[in-house]
């Protein structure tokens, strides 16, 4: 009985301890919340605080971003669960198969992340909030809702977004609330608070994981496996607040009971919604296909995955008067996300026992009875090592298991290259990924030819095949195949310096080999390619290869030494020759071998260039190639000195173009030898102008039979039912539709194609194929169509049309992309057309 009075006045005065020691957030920060915005570092003090104070917090570092801010978590529960907590994250991966054993704990884990858009700016204040109360030793309902869950918070997934937006905004806001949206605290310059530091949009980066912040939570991610997962955004400030179900498409992969919760959880807190007199909606806008989201991704590995989007964003400000004319503060909107939140514990504790009963049904039935079409899916990998080791490295994150293929014969699946089904053998090289494993719905997804469609409005891109955003041969196959065995890549060879060679020789494949070339070039090595293909020695290169020859690189100090240890830091195999005089091809001296010179780089950004293409190209210079790049801003363009550079790039764009005197300066810069590569949008500024080659009809018969069509579908359009008018409006569109695109392997900006590329096509521009140029990449015809949606207005317009170009100016070039070739960073097999453009076009 001693011992046990003993125990109780033990654990009572802890309790009233930290009741005593954990601060508000308001005494703690020194404001009450919604009065203005937290700063991000100040956030952290108060989780940081909170830990200190309450045992049953456990706060973990997860990562860095790119500006150096801590991302973290806080993880809580009630004391033992959070005495058992390694064991319930490790039971948690049992039921799903990834680690085998039985499960001995029953508590599901709760995640809810905050601030993924950084200008999205409630959410950090929400998290905030949530973190108290949940805390708070003194908050029973909170701490009875503890005991059947582990909740992890992730206060803010985009600290350098939230605090460029923050910043910003506490400079300029009014002390005297404000809540005209006219005034300047209600317009943020461009590029806005949204993306993170390389204006990556972090919410379609999940499964890509392109970024610092997405490599470093989803690690931590799948090393939980959560049965529910809250994404808090905001919207427009004229919509009051959404919250699951979710809209259609769903993807056809998601379970009943995926469903059925988020059903649940819309109407428990509709409940409290209705009893505030708060207006919400559900069922609308946010669908679930597209897999890389904040939502969809964790419905993928199983779990509850939903978005909750509240009014407000970051015109709202501290506050800001809607269409209606009332004022939508920051704490109205705090409250909005902090009852999701809380209703969201209550339903997880609520339906703890239902939640891990389907989580690990989810996963037994699709390990073993896949739902899709396709059971099997095998990458041809000598067809391109280089990027086969890239898409190796995805599923690695994702915790997708490949295995060898083994020598297979007599199989027909899907040709992703054809798109047609062919038969086809394996060999001892090819990589199985097999539907029958933990991750089978991820995968599923992720190689899927052509996701099924169920309605044509949708939030984002309808196709992302990993083959055709790798450029890799490969098969979709309906029966199960398994692997034989572990594939592993084949080992790296190092290479060796020892007797010079005339030349170092390496075929042109993938952005490994632009990253060494890159390399090379930094460290002053004379790098040259051939225009044509060649034997020499008994080894074939493809035209393109890139030739370090001991002629022209006498003054580089110890440059063997130097060519192996780049060749060695980036795992190219260097083949190498004796003689310069070729057996087939073109010899090592002749006129058609040509020396790269290392560009000097611009990229145009600032206000009217698109942030999202402007930051893929960024981040495609400084973390994949570490190559040197200048930003320049495209309203100084007229007064730039652009003979600095040899290389502009201009990122797509919208509205008014340029100025009549930043129009003159590039161009003068053109035709005196610079090279201007014009992505997507920025085409407006050449197409159908006078001087320009790049037209968007062949002729004025096709014009005025194109104008023919339109005047007569916006005749029938004009008596569409009202309700009809989106879907009206999105049949002129494109959204993430995916073409084969012909390349000219002769031509530079082919090399390492193998004469095809798979072009993502995200707008609806069309272009005639250039008369006085380079058509170096075509939509030959319709048939070129893969997957994706794109609208019945330009379907059947798309065959025979430019996709890639370059035409001549003066004595420079202007390179033509009509789609994005680096899109959000994933769309791999444009990277090495970019790469093209930038250091072999033109030299």
């Amino acid at each position: 009985m001693k011992r046990f009075l003993l125990l109780c006045f033990f654990f009572c005065t802890l309790f009233w301890t930290v009741q005593a020691q954990i601060q508000t957030p308001e005494q703690f920060l020194g404001y009450k919340p919604g009065d203005r915005f937290t700063p991000h570092h100040r956030m952290v003090d108060y989780f940081e605080h909170i830990a200190a104070n309450n045992p049953n917090v456990k706060l973990i570092q997860y990562g860095e971003t790119n500006e150096k801010r801590p991302l973290i978590v806080a993880i809580l529960s009630s004391a033992e669960n959070m005495a058992d907590l390694e064991q319930i994250r490790t039971d948690n991966l049992k039921r799903t198969g990834m680690v085998d054993g039985k499960p001995s704990t029953s508590v599901p884990i709760n995640w809810m992340s905050f601030n993924v858009h950084g200008n999205e700016s409630v959410g950090m204040e929400a998290a905030i909030s949530s973190f108290y109360t949940l805390a708070n030793p003194e908050n029973a309902t909170a701490q009875e809702w503890l005991k059947n869950q582990v909740v992890i918070i992730d206060p803010c997934i985009n600290p350098d977004g939230r605090d460029r937006y923050s910043n910003w905004y506490n400079q300029k806001m009014n002390t005297t609330l404000q809540a005209d949206l006219q005034s300047v605290e209600h317009n943020e310059p461009w590029p806005g608070g949204r993306a993170n530091h390389y204006l990556f949009d972090l919410n379609r980066d999940w499964a890509w994981q392109v970024q610092v912040e997405s490599q470093a939570r989803m690690k931590l991610y799948n090393q939980w496996m959560p049965q529910l997962h809250l994404d808090f955004h905001e919207q427009g400030i004229n919509n009051p607040f959404y919250m699951a179900p979710a809209a259609e498409p769903l993807h056809e992969q998601l379970s009943p009971f995926q469903h059925e919760f988020q059903d649940i959880f819309g109407r428990n807190t509709a409940k409290y919604f209705d009893e505030a007199g708060r207006f919400y909606f559900t069922k609308e806008r946010f669908d679930l296909l597209y897999p890389s989201y904040g939502d969809s991704y964790p419905m993928f590995n199983g779990a509850i995955g939903m978005t909750i989007e509240q009014g407000g964003g970051g015109q709202a400000g501290i506050g800001g008067f809607d269409a209606v004319g009332d004022t939508v503060t920051l704490s109205y909107r705090i409250e909005g996300h902090y009852t999701a939140a809380m209703s969201a514990v209550e339903v997880t504790s609520e339906n703890a026992e239902k939640l891990l009963s389907e989580f690990e049904k989810f996963f037994d039935e699709n390990s073993s009875s896949p739902k899709g079409l396709y059971k099997s899916f095998i990458i041809k990998s000598e067809s391109n090592p280089a990027q086969t080791a890239k898409l190796l490295e995805l599923l690695d994150k994702n915790g997708i298991r490949y295995g060898k293929a083994g020598s297979k014969s007599g199989l027909k699946g899907f040709s992703y290259r054809t798109g047609k089904n062919e038969s086809f053998a394996t060999t001892d090289k090819d990589i199985i990924i097999s539907a029958h494993q933990p991750k089978s719905v991820l995968a599923q997804v992720l190689f899927e030819p052509n996701p099924t469609l169920h309605d044509s409005i949708t939030y984002d891109i309808t196709s992302w095949a990993m083959p055709y955003a790798y450029g890799l041969d490969a098969f979709a196959v309906e029966s199960r195949i398994d692997p034989v065995g572990e594939y592993t890549v084949p080992e790296f060879i190092s290479n060796h310096a020892e007797k010079t060679p005339v030349a170092y020789l390496v075929n042109w494949q993938g952005t490994r080999d632009v990253a060494f070339l890159s390399a090379l070039l930094k460290e002053g090595i004379r790098v040259k390619f051939n225009e044509f293909d060649f034997e020499v020695e008994g080894k074939s290169f493809a035209a393109g290869s890139l030739m370090i020859t001991k002629g022209g690189n006498e003054y580089v100090p110890n440059f063997d030494q130097k060519v192996v240890e780049i060749a060695n830091k980036f795992q190219v195999t260097l083949a190498t020759t004796m003689s310069g005089y070729v057996d087939k091809g073109k010899d090592f001296g002749s006129p058609d071998v040509r020396v790269i010179q290392a560009p000097k780089v611009a990229l145009i950004g600032g206000e009217g260039t698109n942030s999202l293409n402007y930051g893929a190209i960024w981040h495609f210079f400084e973390k994949d190639l570490n190559y040197p790049l200048v930003n320049l801003e495209l309203d100084n363009l007229a007064h730039y000195d652009l003979s600095k550079y040899n290389v502009l790039i201009m990122p797509s764009m919208w509205g008014g173009g340029l100025s009549e005197q930043a129009r003159k300066n590039l161009m003068e810069w053109v035709r005196a030898g610079g090279k201007l590569i014009a992505i997507d949008g920025a085409l407006n500024l050449f197409a159908d102008k006078e001087g320009f080659g790049l037209k968007t009809f062949d002729s004025d018969d096709e014009k005025k039979a194109a104008e023919k069509v339109a005047d007569s579908l916006a005749k029938a359009e004009r008596l569409a039912p009202y309700q009809e008018a989106e879907r009206v409006a999105i049949s002129g569109g494109a959204a993430g539709a995916i073409y084969e695109v012909k390349m000219d392997e002769t031509h530079p900006l082919g090399y390492g194609t193998g004469g095809k590329y798979y072009s993502l096509k995200n707008n609806s521009s069309k272009y005639a194929f250039l008369s006085n140029g380079v058509n170096a990449g075509i939509i030959a015809n319709n048939d070129a169509y893969r997957s994706g949606y794109i609208g019945y207005k330009i379907k059947s317009t798309m065959g025979e049309s430019m996709a890639i170009g370059v035409e001549n100016a003066g004595r420079g070039e202007i390179i033509y992309f009509v789609d994005d070739p680096v899109f959000r960073g994933f769309w791999e097999s444009g990277k090495l057309i970019l790469s093209n453009a930038i250091f072999m076009v033109g030299q």
